[in-house]
């Protein structure tokens, strides 16, 4: 009797929903060939509700997150003449791909407050980077790895690619770079409602090697000296292959 008076009360205490979003993507894997030239994802979603939705602004904004990894940002000097590098910053942990795409321009869609609590947004990315050793402009760096990461494509914001219909049916299209890391990425499709975070639906997307590229990337590390052998081996092959035929092109 106690254990049922508990469960009642709560289910009285716990929050009702409204809104749901329930999300899906294209494929869940994405495998690294030789022949690999970038994949798209497509995120598709809908709205769940318990009762008609309520008046007010609904958006979406969809993030896809590699994984992080140690990066060493590096600031160039101009000494006698020529372009070196001088100073160095260590960020700890940096995401390996970042991609936004949202029903309309960022500031206009999510309350600041929201932006930094769930750190959507690319900048409250670079906020949240873990720099090993703070410096007195060390936010310099960071800023400079975003913007070389988003002229290189690994950082994306794409406002307005995401198709809303009916306020219930969510399409949007990410696409992943020829240059991918290895590993587990994150997607998150927030709902939002006048610029506040209403629903939250979060899966993995699993990026790995494949073929003869696994097979030389385990090698690499797990057996370096067989690695640099065969590496090795595989260069004089190749440049007595090309003497040969030079050889015999000239007879």
């Amino acid at each position: 009797m106690i254990r049922l008076v508990l469960a009642l009360l709560v289910l009285v205490a716990w929050p009702v929903r409204a809104e749901q979003v329930v999300a899906g993507l294209s494929q869940n894997r994405v495998a690294i060939t030789a022949n690999y030239d970038g994949s798209e994802i497509v995120v598709f979603a809908a709205v769940s509700r318990d009762a008609p939705p309520p008046e007010g602004r609904l958006d979406v904004i969809v993030t896809i997150e590699g994984p992080v990894e140690p990066v060493v940002v590096w600031r160039k000097a101009r000494r006698f003449g020529i372009w070196v590098n001088t100073e160095a910053v260590e960020i700890g942990s940096a995401p390996a791909f970042y991609a936004i795409a949202t029903t309309g321009p960022l500031p206009e869609i999510v309350d600041d407050s929201y932006n930094q609590a769930y750190r959507i947004g690319v900048g409250q990315v670079l906020r949240g980077l873990d720099v090993a050793e703070r410096m007195p402009d060390s936010d310099q760096f960071a800023e400079a790895l975003v913007r070389l990461r988003r002229e290189s494509g690994d950082y994306q914001v794409d406002a307005g690619s995401v198709r809303l219909d009916h306020q219930t049916l969510i399409r949007t299209d990410v696409r992943l770079p020829a240059n991918l890391t290895e590993g587990r990425f994150r997607a998150r499709i927030f709902l939002l409602r006048e610029g506040r975070v209403i629903a939250l639906e979060e899966t993995a997307i699993y990026v790995q090697k494949e073929g003869i590229e696994r097979f030389l990337h385990r090698l690499a590390l797990d057996q370096p000296l067989i690695y640099g052998i065969l590496s090795l081996a595989i260069a004089i092959l190749a440049g007595w292959l090309a003497s040969a035929a030079f050889q015999w092109i000239r007879r």
